[in-house]
């Protein structure tokens, strides 16, 4: 995929201070640091991507019809586009565009920074449990994670898989330390450790470690535990927001 600087507003030298860039047009490239050993083999890898690219095109057949009564729902609740789509840093610090239905006013991006102060998340993640840019229908669709739903198409085109880290956006990578750049030595998930075991109740250092300790520990066993626990954190809608 291509990406040019101007429409990230980054570039290699900005991203990361000891990034490099790929000469391949325009793409980007940024340093990541191998704190582990990936517990897949090249053939697992390979029946992992396999499985990825099966389940979520079987889930977006299967979901097709809630597909279309969300997306009614978010251009009836408010002004703006159906999907919100923005870049965030994959494997081994590929940007991609990342998707979800619009939880938010269109302006969200521009009335943050009046919000800073009232940043009730750690390092460098923004998080508030009563965001006012929150519309009506965004604030149930990300109580029981519904929103993240587009999210499939990432995991079909092979930007994301169902379970790994939490996809980080550019500005956040930013401010990675040598140890948190482990996390994108993998593809990001639309769950993972994170995700089952507090979501947004957990503080960024914890996000951090479990994410860390799921590449340490990864297996398509872990994955399939991780999957059906996911279920059970959904339903309950704790630590969203």
């Amino acid at each position: 995929m291509k990406l040019q600087a101007y429409e990230t507003g980054y570039t290699a030298e900005n991203f990361l201070p000891e990034a490099s860039t790929v000469a391949q047009g325009d793409d980007r490239t940024f340093k990541t640091t191998k704190t582990t050993e990936s517990g897949l083999s090249p053939a697992l890898t390979a029946i992992r991507r396999v499985l990825d690219f099966t389940l979520s095109l079987m889930l977006l057949v299967a979901l097709l019809p809630v597909f279309i009564v969300l997306a009614v729902l978010v251009k009836m609740d408010s002004k703006g586009p159906i999907l919100f789509k923005q870049y965030r840093v994959g494997e081994n610090g590929q940007l991609f565009w990342f998707y979800k239905f619009r939880s938010m006013v269109v302006d969200a991006e521009a009335r943050r920074a009046a919000l800073e102060v009232m940043n009730e998340a750690s390092g460098p993640l923004f998080k508030m449990k009563n965001d006012p840019r929150i519309t009506r229908c965004g604030r149930w669709m990300r109580k029981y994670s519904i929103d993240e739903l587009p999210q499939l198409l990432n995991v079909l085109k092979g930007d994301m898989s169902l379970v790994g880290p939490r996809p980080a956006l550019p500005a956040e990578v930013e401010q990675y330390d040598e140890y948190q750049r482990g996390r994108l030595t993998v593809k990001p998930g639309i769950t993972g450790l994170w995700q089952v075991s507090g979501r947004s109740d957990l503080s960024f250092d914890q996000s951090v470690a479990l994410d860390i300790e799921y590449i340490d520990r990864q297996s398509l066993w872990l994955d399939f535990v991780i999957l059906l626990k996911t279920f059970g954190a959904v339903v309950k809608g704790r630590g969203a927001y």
